[in-house]
């Protein structure tokens, strides 16, 4: 006897109304686990951001472009990925804006957002590699929230199964949007037999992708945009088998659902950046206004601290821009609160030793420090003067 040959045991229940009206607003909750999904995301966005040096609150400027442009990109894959529901006979390309009658590709989500979210740090004057590497762990919380959602809306199972559980879905009302069809007792109607409950496979595979990439990137300390592509190949392979396993209509390319194309595609892309990108993390101080309000360092005399401040705290002005610099020195400015000078900089973009650098360990010992002109030192404290970060990652 094998474990598919048993009977199922457990059956997983499914709601049987997804939209509840609150007068006449339709309480949708697919839209409240997406909100839930993207509050989730941005406050571990936030978290990393801060903890590499970006100033608090950042996060809500990027959310600004991100989100709107994940939607509308998620919707515009959809679409292309489905054309003939809109564009086909009997289609109505009006419908193609009726986002809330579901339809949203992550693909396009992800793809959307990232553009929202580099215009974004173009703004900010924050590298695009620093925010995707802070993102990377708080997208697959919010994929996985969402997918909560799909389970509301009896969608997104797959086959019939005989395993010792299973997902019991209801026949929607067509005409009635987000409720399950009902006899004549009123009860809501069950399809027949049990079926694998995919979406509740993808959410618990992106949970475990947020650990790995948890795990990974505090081992590792992974920059330049690399914890987000470890991110992209942890959800492609779980996309890729689950999505083989889903029965509901899809297009495909030599009998294989697009889905599972795009997966296999997408995670080459993201394998290829993370072999090939190197370089260390890189942290942040803020330049400006920003740059004068730093805490007092760890190690203070509290008698020197003015309570009088802290009883009316000023509000921290935002930043006029950021100085990308490496671990060595963040912690440096984080005890001192000092902004190292601009030429102080000793990595070059690939993560090594700049010239520069070199040729003045060459040319200087310790034993002999190098006395600068006057007009020399002027000049490199010019140089810590507000101004964007030098480099988008």
């Amino acid at each position: 006897m094998t474990l598919a040959s048993l009977s199922p045991q457990a059956a997983l229940p499914s709601p049987s109304t997804a939209v509840w009206q609150l007068g006449p607003v339709p309480i949708r909750a697919y839209a409240l686990c997406i909100i839930a999904g993207i509050v989730l995301a941005c406050w571990v966005t936030e978290r990393r951001l801060r903890q590499r040096g970006v100033a608090p609150g950042a996060v809500l400027d990027i959310a600004v472009w991100a989100v709107p442009a994940g939607i509308i990109g998620a919707r515009i894959y959809h679409v292309i990925t489905s054309p003939e529901k809109y564009f086909g006979a009997g289609g109505d390309p009006m419908k193609a804006f009726a986002i809330w009658e579901g339809g949203l590709g992550i693909w396009g989500a992800v793809a959307g957002g990232a553009l929202g979210a580099w215009i974004a740090a173009r703004q900010l004057g924050i590298p695009f590699g620093v925010v995707a590497d802070a993102l990377a762990p708080g997208l697959p919380l919010a994929q996985a929230v969402g997918r909560i959602g799909n389970w509301f809306n009896n969608e997104l199972f797959g086959g019939r199964t005989t395993l010792p559980w299973g997902l019991e879905i209801h026949r929607m009302d067509p005409d009635n949007p987000g409720h399950a069809l009902r006899d004549d007792a009123g009860q809501p109607i069950l399809e027949p037999g049990l079926y694998q409950p995919t979406f509740l496979y993808e959410a618990l595979w992106n949970l475990g992708v947020v650990a790995l990439v948890l795990v990974l990137d505090r081992r590792f300390k992974l920059g330049r945009g690399r914890a987000f592509a470890l991110y992209v190949m942890g959800y492609t392979v779980g996309r890729f088998w689950i999505e083989l396993m889903r029965t509901d209509e899809a297009n495909q390319i030599l009998g294989v659902r697009l889905n599972v194309w795009t997966a296999a595609l997408v995670f080459l892309g993201a394998l290829i950046y993370f072999v090939r990108v190197r370089g260390p993390r890189d942290y942040l101080i803020p330049l400006g206004p920003a740059a004068t309000t730093t805490t007092p360092p760890p190690t203070s005399d509290l008698s020197q601290v003015d309570l009088s401040e802290r009883e009316t705290p000023a509000r921290a002005a935002a930043p006029e821009g950021y100085r990308v610099v490496s671990e060595e020195q963040y912690a440096a400015w984080q005890d001192t609160g000092v902004v190292p000078p601009a030429d102080d900089d000793s990595r070059s973009d690939d993560g090594q030793p700049s010239d520069d650098t070199a040729a003045a360990d060459l040319t200087s010992s310790d034993d002999e420090p190098v006395d600068e002109p006057s007009a020399a030192r002027t000049d490199r404290a010019d140089a810590t003067g507000a101004r964007p970060a030098d480099r988008d990652s």
